[in-house]
Formats: C-alpha cells, structure tokens, sequence
C-alpha cells in the first residue's frame, strides 16, 4: 500500500509527516530526541518542546496531538548500568 498525499509518495515516516502534516524532521527531532544526546541537551530539549507543545495547543490541535504522541513513542534515555565490582574475598589460613 501506498501512502499518497497531494500526488505525493511518502516512503517514510518523516516524509509521511511532513506530507500531511507540513512538518520536517527537525520537528519530529525536537519530540523525540536523537541518539547520543546527553543529559543536558534532553533537558534543554524538552523545555523548548513544552514551549512549543503549549503554543500548538493554542493554535493547532492536530499537530499538537501529533506531537504528544511523539513524546509518549519516543525511547526513554538510555543509561549505562552502574557497575559494581567486588574483590573476591580470600580467606588466608596460617599453616
């Protein structure tokens, strides 16, 4: 099946998106995140996104539930497990 939209193929999501709804992959990006971004970056992010997600609620109700279902699809920040490392302890008997 094809998505088409004004004569236009979408083969992705993102051109999908853009298509119907007049958005670019920047837009997506700013709502998911993209890989490697470290903390700092998220944070600063998602203050720009809830800025941005609180004026499309104003003024366009579509693409600011395009937007909320981007937040809820996009994958938690990965974070590296602690690791613990533990001596093996040696008990030592006098002979």
């Amino acid at each position: 099946m094809k998505d088409m939209i004004a004569g236009q193929t979408a083969l992705t999501e993102d051109e999908f998106a853009e298509l119907a709804l007049g958005v670019d992959s920047a837009f997506t990006q700013l709502f998911t995140g993209v890989p490697g971004e470290s903390e700092a970056e998220r944070n600063a992010r998602m203050d720009a996104a809830a800025g941005i997600l609180a004026d499309l609620r104003r003024e366009d109700s579509v693409l600011a539930a395009f937007a909320e279902r981007l937040l809820m699809v996009a994958p938690a920040p990965l974070r590296r497990p602690a690791v613990i490392r533990r001596r093996a302890s040696v008990e030592r008997v006098a002979a």
